[in-house]
């Protein structure tokens, strides 16, 4: 067990420790603090600007970082012979291959909560439908420069990693530095703001979409590359968006009546009734539906999310990030590391 949490531990330095990593989260926080920006160009929409447009940055970004750190910590350890290494020592592969995801999951964690932080930062800075906040926002630029600055500075002095260091002092001040805001401002007049209740069930719940992405490229990372890993994430995060629809044109679609219109009329509307049924599931089951997690329309008609919905979104996340870990363990079980190694 102590070498299970080394390397959950291991995993989630190098996530953090990635270049790209911390580029991705610069990109998000910066994104979404300009934001308010443009709520000059909408009448009393700019909360519902705000918000939209954070949660997907969120989630857009998400799926970019769980691929690529998900890619250089499993596929490029499998190519520089590090797994070798690893598995020669009391290393099992399933301990290894979860350790890899529960670390990728711990730097996602870091990655939403950082950005849902700077979300609500947005909307305290663009909380009044005829002006901007321009000292908070001017605030919240100088401490993101502060924490790179002094990320660089812990740098020189001590010879530490600056991307994880950076990344770390963000997710530390960003969150603080929204509650502080919060507490000095107070709660604007304005009809459209969203309470801070449910803006964190909302956000709450771009958690488990954030793990299953994670699941999803870890268990890819284990026998494609960064590309084609991108690329079927990519797709099933597009697919996933319009599951229902896909599931629902399926079932009542009379393409598949062909199929059976050998047999017997009834039997045949029988038996292609079942069969779209079992294909539809098939569907839904391999395809996530995103649309659990994405509350942002009912942030914008002030309806709170219950919690008896985000706990059984944490089951279903659960459920299928588990089922794509079985995967991964099934996949990484039989996979041949020494001729990557070698090439």
């Amino acid at each position: 067990m102590n070498i299970y949490f080394r390397l959950v531990q291991n995993t989630f330095r190098e996530c953090v420790r990635e270049p790209v990593f911390f580029l991705l989260l610069l990109i998000g926080v910066c994104m979404i603090g300009i934001l308010p920006t443009f709520t000059m160009y909408v009448f009393r929409e700019q909360v519902k600007l705000v918000v939209d447009s954070a949660m997907a940055i969120t989630l857009v970004l998400g799926l970019v970082t769980a691929t690529l750190c998900s890619s250089h910590t499993i596929t490029r350890e499998m190519r520089n012979g590090t797994v070798l290494l690893l598995l020669s020592k009391p290393v099992t592969r399933w301990s290894f291959i979860l350790a890899k995801l529960t670390g990728l999951m711990a730097a996602l964690t870091m990655f939403t909560l950082l950005l849902g932080s700077a979300g609500f930062t947005a909307i305290m800075i663009a909380k009044d439908q005829f002006r901007i906040d321009l000292p908070v926002m001017s605030a919240y630029f100088i401490l993101l420069a502060l924490c790179c600055a002094a990320a660089g500075v812990y740098n020189y002095l001590k010879g530490v990693c600056f991307t994880s260091y950076a990344a770390v002092f963000m997710t530390i001040a960003v969150p603080l530095f929204s509650i502080a805001v919060f507490i000095i401002r107070g709660t604007p007049d304005d009809e459209g703001f969203v309470p801070p209740m449910q803006y964190i069930a909302a956000i709450l719940l771009l958690f488990p979409a954030v793990w299953i992405m994670g699941a999803i490229a870890a268990a890819l990372a284990t026998r494609v590359g960064i590309v084609t890993n991108l690329t079927i994430c990519s797709l099933l995060f597009l697919l996933g968006l319009i599951s229902k629809f896909i599931s629902k044109n399926w079932t009542q679609s009379s393409a598949p009546d062909a199929l059976f219109s050998w047999l017997p009329v009834e039997t045949a509307e029988s038996v292609a009734s079942v069969f779209k049924t079992i294909c539809g599931g098939i569907a839904r089951l391999f395809l996530p539906d995103w649309q659990y997690f994405w509350m942002a329309d009912a942030l914008a008609s002030h309806t709170q999310v219950p919690l008896s919905y985000i706990v059984w979104s944490f089951i279903y996340c659960t459920l299928y990030a588990g089922a794509w870990s079985v995967l991964a363990v099934a996949l990484f079980h039989d996979r041949e590391v020494a001729k990557d190694a070698i090439n």
